[in-house]
Order: structure tokens, then sequence, then C-alpha cells
């Protein structure tokens, strides 16, 4: 008799509903390309904002730091794992951030559930604590509420009166409040309006803990991320080296207490192997890299303007979309599929995302640009979209 049933029968009903979630072998090539089942596409499905992941100097600088300091750390960074490398880009990030301290971990994931969780402890702060997250917050984001033993409550999307008035009435019952959201979000490509909730986090004397995975790289003034430029009205700013800046972990910029106190208390530090030398010298390449690539940037954006212009006019919902991060919201499952599987076919990869991880109704393509696609990628892209397009619909 099996001994794990439920397991299956959990993936068989996902199965079922066409929702059961494959890993499918693929190589990421240079200039915006993937490899898969023995075809190059033009990937529109990674991260890889810049094209940092091909990027010859930061592959020089992973093998150069292997070479140096070996293969791996071995152990946790407060055992035998503080490569001495890591208190440099740990201060350059913070310069960065323009953050007096940062931190560095491992996966973007891990380090905003355990750090999220050990800064809302309600224990720590001696007093009940409320997280306050955007509805649209990451999944790490609500499960590292969930974690800490902390109220979790939800604020409309980018609804900065339903923040205020949540942050007014559990501050009126003595709670220690902590605001959480992302700078960019990353399935609909919009952006929270930092100056707004900083400045409510300040009024109402509220922690302001924003996820810049999605931000870092493109934006801000040196592409550090839209933290960059309120740095006064941030306290903890997260962002990851695994999307635009091509290689892996993540970082926290925040004040010098804030960073003791994670290292006391963050299991997602303390019991983690610190990041391997190759990854280091992937994120000192990035981040020399990363203030030389304006021009990079802005034709990034400007190119993301047009292609959603683009798109709306052919009468895609591409929602409030201001990013390199472009959703084509096309509300059922089934038709998403179906579109996702013919854009494969004529060379563009590109991914479905569907519920759970977006709302019922609004499964989508969500289209990331790169600065590695050519203006002739993304127009081919808009043209066979045209065909699929609502002003399209029951044509001959």
């Amino acid at each position: 008799m099996a001994k794990t049933p439920i397991y299956r029968a959990y993936c068989d009903a996902r199965a079922a509903n066409d929702r059961l979630r494959r890993l499918q072998t693929a190589t990421l090539a240079p200039k915006g390309r993937i490899s898969r089942d023995g075809r190059v596409l033009v990937n529109f499905a990674s991260n890889d904002y810049l094209g940092l992941s091909q990027h010859p100097v930061l592959i020089e600088a992973a093998c150069s730091y292997t070479k140096r300091y070996g293969a791996g750390v071995a152990a946790s960074r407060l055992v035998t794992g503080d490569n001495p490398e890591f208190s440099g880009l740990e201060a350059r990030m913070a310069a960065a951030k323009n953050q007096p301290s940062a931190l560095i971990m491992t996966a973007g994931y891990q380090t905003n559930l355990t750090a999220l969780a050990a800064l809302a402890e309600p224990e720590i702060a001696g007093r009940p604590v409320t997280i306050l997250a955007d509805r649209l917050a990451h999944h790490s984001l609500l499960q590292g509420a969930l974690l800490s033993g902390a109220r979790l409550m939800r604020f409309r999307h980018n609804d900065c009166g339903h923040l205020e008035s949540l942050l007014r009435s559990r501050t009126a019952k003595g709670d220690y409040c902590i605001i959480v959201t992302e700078s960019v979000f990353g399935m609909d490509g919009d952006l929270a309006d930092l100056p707004r909730i900083g400045a409510l986090a300040r009024d109402f004397g509220a922690l302001l803990y924003v996820d810049e995975a999605h931000a870092t790289g493109v934006f801000g003034a040196r592409g550090y991320g839209l933290c960059e430029d309120v740095p006064d009205l941030v306290d903890v700013a997260m962002g990851t080296f695994g999307k635009a800046l091509g290689g892996f972990g993540s970082y926290l910029a925040c004040d010098a207490d804030i960073r003791d106190f994670l290292i006391q208390r963050c299991g997602g530090f303390i019991y983690s192997t610190g990041l391997p030398p190759a990854v280091l010298g992937a994120i000192d390449a990035a981040l020399t890299l990363v203030p030389q690539m304006a021009r990079e940037r802005e034709l990034l954006l400007s190119r993301a303007e047009v292609f959603r212009t683009t798109l709306r006019a052919q009468g895609w919902n591409c929602g409030a979309s201001a990013s390199q991060i472009v959703p084509v919201i096309v509300g059922g499952e089934a038709e998403t599929l179906t579109l996702a599987a013919e854009l494969e076919r004529r060379g563009f990869w590109v991914a479905a995302i569907r519920p759970p991880t977006v709302a019922q109704g609004s499964s989508r393509l969500r289209i990331s640009l790169s600065a590695a696609h050519t203006g002739e990628d993304i127009a081919s892209l808009s043209a066979s979209l045209s065909e699929f397009a609502p002003k399209n619909a029951g044509a001959t």
C-alpha cells in the first residue's frame, strides 16, 4: 500500500484541472534567448532584465572568485563561511541604496520569509504587532508574516487611503505596525507609491519593509531600485541579485541596528550556508556594471512603454503596468494556455500565469522585457499578439 496517497491525490487533482506544475529543461542563451527541446526561442519569461546572466564580465568574475576561494564556503557565515569579500560587497550595497548598512543572504524567498518573521515577532516588540501588507504582496512576504505570529492585515492594492485607515485603527490600539509592499509588483508590473507609503509609515511610527526584487537594476537614479531615491522613508529594502543583476542571492539594506538584530535572530541567515565564491564574483561584477547601464535602462523602459501602448491599441488589458513587466490579462485559464502554446509555436517563450498565483479570472501572459531583446524581437511579439487580440475576436 502506498504510504503517500494523499499527496498523489493532490497532484492528480491538479492534473485534472490542467494546473499540475512540471519542471521543464531549458538553458538560457545570449541575446534574450532560451533553448528548449532543441529549439531556440525568444525568451520573454525570465527576469534577466539587463541580460547580465550571460554577460562575459560576470562569467569571468565568477570563474576568478572560484579559482581564488574555491567552490563553496562550507558553513554558515557565523561559523566558517564569512568569505572576506562579503563585507566589501555589503558596504557597496548599502551605499547603492543610500542606507547605513546591508546584509547579503541567500534566495530572496528565504530572506523575505525569515527576515520578516524575525522583525515582526511580538515577543521582540513587547506588544502586539500588526503587519499591513499590500493585497498583491509576494507569497514569501505573506508567509513570513504568518510565521512571525503577528496579526496580518492586507490593504487594498496600492490603496494608500485604506492603508492609512488600518494604520490609524491598529496604532490606536497600541500595536507596533510593519508595512510590507513590493516597489515593482512582479505579476502586474505596476509601481507602489513609496513617497506616500513612506510618509504614512513615518507619521504612524511604523516600520516600512519594501521588496525591490523587480526594481533592482532597472529603477532608481543609479539603477539600484526605487528605494534608492527615498532612503529616509524606507527602513528595510530587500532585493535580489538573481533577476536584473544576473546572478543569485539577495540583500537587505537597512540601519546598523536592524542588521545586528537580524544576525542574532533571522534563521535564514544564522542557519544557512553562505553564498559560494562564484556567486560573490558575479555580484561584484554586477554592482560595477549597473551604474554604467543608464542607457540600457532607459531603452528598456521606453520600449516597454511603446509595447504597452501597442497592445492596448490592439485591445489587450495590460493593467496598470509601468515597468518592464507587461501582463496580457486574458482571463480564462484554457485561453491563456492556448495563447502561450501558439506563441511558443511561433518562436516566443512566454509564461502563462494562472490561479492561485493570480486571482481567479485574471489568468495572463506575464511578458518580461529585457535590454537583451532587440526592437525587432518586441515588434514581432506584438505582431503575433495582434492576431489574437480582443479587437479581432470573431473576425474571419
